[in-house]
């Protein structure tokens, strides 16, 4: 019987041809189901590659105009459009957020600043009240029960990745300090996807076809826990741990997020759904100086600015491995490294997508698929992907002093 041939499209730039040919094995080789990968340099697409399926039971090609969830990467997107915020001076990353949403300082809260919200510092990675589709639709229940709930550790000492909560404390802090009083999804939507041309979602609307949305996989429960660093797979074991306290509402399989009862709902920290190339793009604007939207060279160097550990260390509570965080993004730090420079700011997802800016190259960055690797970090797909581009980066740079 032949074998059926995968679907492949896209183009590279002269020099990059490489991470097409590493996209291509990904497919033959590493598993690849249905991805994409888009990367600007200086402002120019080099990299706009997708193939595979979007669907797998159906056997449904990805498409140019394929729309995929990127789960934590979500992050990354919210966290732009919060320093667009900053920007335009809604807000100062230094202050209290009880400055601005005066509820939030119940229970110990008083003195917690922005900054250290945004890096997980706050305590609040858990929400012990239980949550529901009906809760999280409405946003006035939603942030009583925010601002009710208590720090599970002194803010600022130690960090711990607040994987759902921080997107719904963004956006309450968007909604509190925007004139018009937007959640964070629409403020995305309306300041960045629309003056930017992007296909990106905090909250799939209506009119977007379900049949343009990939289905996602999930690898086998054993290679996802042995994927995980040692720490976090034991507390992947235990239904008392942080780490799976952290998930609420109780979300057991990140197949039900291929549900449209989850894909309407605003989930800043990990419901975000769109186009890699919207992705990279939207790095590659603040990547390069942010001037199609405004940003201020201030709100740029604080992005730039290398992460600092809170006082007692890198080590992540609820990761359990070390980790460095910066006004809602993943940040290089001793022993990871993404980008040319400290200055890199991104956010990767569950299960292997990963977007960034790097300023210092002028590069965005992204890459995202439906079918579900295991590593926490640096998903082999992805990362060969990443560490071509680099180096054909390198390459092209030298041929161009040579010439």
């Amino acid at each position: 019987m032949v074998k059926r041939a995968i679907p492949m499209h896209g183009f590279v730039a002269p020099g990059f041809e490489p991470v097409r040919e590493e996209f291509v094995r990904n497919f033959e080789e590493r598993g690849e189901l249905g991805a994409a990968c888009a990367i600007y340099s200086k402002g120019e697409k080099v990299v706009d590659l997708w193939g595979g399926y979007r669907d797998k039971r159906a056997q449904a090609p990805w498409e140019e105009d394929t729309l995929v969830i990127v789960f934590s990467s979500t992050k990354g997107l919210s966290a732009l459009a919060l320093a667009l915020a900053n920007s335009r001076g809604y807000f100062d990353y230094e202050a209290p957020v009880a400055h601005y949403w005066p509820e939030f300082a119940q229970n110990g809260k008083e003195r917690i600043t922005i900054r250290q919200l945004l890096a997980h510092e706050a305590g609040l990675a858990v929400i012990e009240e239980p949550l529901t589709l009906q809760i999280l639709a409405d946003k006035d229940a939603l942030a009583a029960i925010l601002a009710r709930q208590r720090p599970l550790w002194e803010p600022g000492t130690r960090h711990g990745y607040h994987a759902f909560s921080l997107g719904w404390y963004e956006s309450e802090l968007i909604w509190r300090t925007d004139p018009p009083h937007r959640t964070l999804g629409q403020f995305f939507q309306d300041e960045l996807a629309t003056p930017l041309g992007l296909e990106f979602y905090i909250g799939v609307p209506p009119s977007v076809p379900t049949e343009r949305i990939a289905t996602v996989t999930e690898p086998w429960l054993v290679p996802k826990l042995l994927g995980m660093p040692k720490g976090m797979m034991l507390s992947a074991l235990n239904p008392r741990s942080l780490a799976i306290r952290t998930v609420n509402p109780r979300i057991h399989s990140n197949l039900l997020l291929n549900s449209p009862a989850f894909r309407v709902l605003e989930m800043p920290s990990m419901g975000g759904i769109g186009q890699a190339s919207s992705i990279a793009y939207a790095y590659s604007v603040f990547a390069t100086g942010g001037k199609e939207l405004g940003i201020t060279s201030q709100t740029l160097a604080a992005l730039r600015t290398p992460a600092v550990p809170p006082t007692q260390g890198w080590m992540d509570l609820v990761l359990h491995r070390d980790m460095g965080y910066s006004l809602g993004f993943l940040k290089p730090f001793p022993g990871y490294q993404f980008g040319s420079s400290d200055a890199a700011f991104g956010a990767p997802g569950s299960g292997g997508s990963f977007g960034f800016a790097d300023p210092d190259a002028q590069v965005g960055y992204a890459y995202a698929m439906n079918h579900q690797g295991v590593r926490v970090l640096d998903e082999p797909r992805e990362k060969i992907l990443r560490d071509t581009f680099y180096r054909c980066l390198q390459q092209v740079a030298e041929r161009q002093v040579i010439a």
